[in-house]
């Protein structure tokens, strides 16, 4: 048991093998929590300035907790649209979510009564933080952190931003919601080393902005995930195809080659008939 153990707490290792110290950990998940929480002050002006009421803006940060949906969700209100195809929206922008838990569940390897719990602040910064540590349990201390700072300072943010919508004024001007992506890519950059890893990303970047104005809110970011399969798709159709070229090329002799070979067997023949000729 005490084996086990011990693999399953250093099985998630970096490329160095090294362990980052807690305390650099904490600030990272930290610096990432307070500067995307405060984009709940966004959210709280946005929902209020579409027609929600400040409870019903607070329930959505406290039940729903993932910002992309919920600006999905306010921004389609506030657009005139119908209810149902807001939240239809919504929904589906934050499917990726159960893609980001599916590896989550096997870096944090929690206790199973902790999991719906921890399922709550399964959202784009907690994987990218995650993701970003080299060891279990630099992976658990850093979702934790990034979860409970955000979680925290978010619906607080939020509730602010709702009670003086009037007071401040244009979010857009402020910029504030934007720190949420600015934030995500700024961790997600230095993690793709590989041209596989990089070409993924560029497609992915491609069909999200090229589809955003023809498709409903949180479609194009579902598109966008196909970019993944369809490289190494393609990748694995170029390698066979290499394959089988480079197999041809060995089975094809080189030019003269046949023609070297056959001269010895042809003069050993040509000599085997003058000699019974001869004896003849």
């Amino acid at each position: 048991m005490g084996e086990r153990t011990a693999v399953a707490d250093t099985d998630v290792t970096g490329p160095d093998g090294a362990r980052r110290p807690d305390r650099a950990v904490v600030r990272d998940a930290l610096g990432v929590g307070i500067a995307v929480g405060l984009s709940g002050f966004a959210f709280g002006v946005t929902s209020a300035g579409s027609g929600l009421s400040v409870w019903q803006t607070c329930a959505l940060s406290l039940l729903v907790f993932t910002g992309a949906s919920q600006f999905a969700l306010v921004g389609a209100l506030a657009a005139g649209g119908n209810p149902l195809t807001a939240a239809a929206g919504a929904f589906f922008l934050g499917v990726r979510n159960a893609f980001y838990g599916l590896r989550l569940s096997q870096l944090l390897a929690l206790p199973r009564f902790l999991r719906p719990f921890a399922a709550q602040w399964v959202i784009d910064e907690t994987t990218a933080v995650a993701l970003a540590q080299t060891d279990r349990r630099g992976v658990r201390l850093g979702f934790a952190v990034t979860g409970l700072s955000l979680y925290v300072l978010w619906n607080l943010t939020t509730l602010l931003g709702a009670l003086g919508a009037e007071a401040i004024g244009d979010t857009d001007a402020w910029g504030l919601d934007a720190a949420g992506p600015a934030v995500f890519l700024a961790l997600l950059a230095p993690m793709l080393k590989s041209g596989t890893e990089r070409t993924v990303a560029g497609c992915a970047v491609l069909l999200g902005l090229g589809l955003l104005p023809v498709l409903p809110a949180g479609v194009p970011v579902l598109v966008a995930a196909l970019a993944a399969p369809a490289v190494l798709w393609a990748q694995g159709v170029r390698r066979g195809r290499d394959g089988r070229d480079g197999a041809t090329r060995e089975r094809r002799p080189a030019s003269g080659a046949g023609d070297r070979q056959g001269e010895p067997r042809a003069q050993a023949a040509q000599a085997h008939d003058d000699e019974d000729g001869d004896q003849r």
